[in-house]
């Protein structure tokens, strides 16, 4: 391996249910992220649809539909800026947030009725139980786990210092 060779990001899983309002808090901590460390981290969008909100396992199945159309943070992102509107409206919310990026929103209509990517979900599901993972959102970095869902005071400062540790063992 030569020098010039960069490292692989270190990955960082946000386990995020898309009708969450903590998960809507936690998108500017997520922006900062991905401003401060660029390319050398990697967020992974994984699903944790809870059951208190009737909406965020079609909202999951949409954010898998825009990644397969090539806009899963963007569409993600969008759709978490307006969880109060997804409450509210459900699933014609989706459609509406597809259109506007410019997506297939007729493609996210079949896909909510065939459920091609229930899968996926619920096997994020299912992965997030069996480590742990309990309300969202929640960071995974490696081995461990920061729980936004109580708290998200000093959150991002605790995700930067694991980032940093880790980043720092790489070089």
């Amino acid at each position: 391996m030569s020098d010039s060779t960069p490292a692989a990001p270190v990955v960082l899983d946000l386990w995020c249910d898309l009708e969450c309002p903590d998960c809507h808090r936690a998108l500017s901590d997520v922006r900062a992220l991905r401003a401060r460390y660029g390319d050398r981290v990697e967020v992974r969008l994984r699903h944790f649809p809870l059951d208190k909100h009737k909406h965020a396992y079609a909202a999951a199945q949409a954010a898998e539909e825009a990644a397969a159309q090539g806009e899963g943070w963007p569409y993600a992102e969008a759709v978490l800026a307006r969880t109060a509107d997804l409450a509210r409206t459900g699933e014609p919310l989706l459609l509406e947030v597809a259109r506007a990026r410019g997506l297939d929103a007729e493609e996210f209509d079949t896909a909510l009725i065939d459920g091609r990517h229930l899968l996926i979900v619920d096997a994020d599901q299912a992965e997030g139980r069996a480590i742990g993972v309990t309300g969202t959102p929640t960071y995974v970095i490696g081995e461990e786990r920061l729980d936004g869902g109580r708290s998200q005071d000093g959150l991002r400062e605790r995700i930067e210092e694991i980032l940093d540790r880790t980043l720092a063992g790489q070089g």
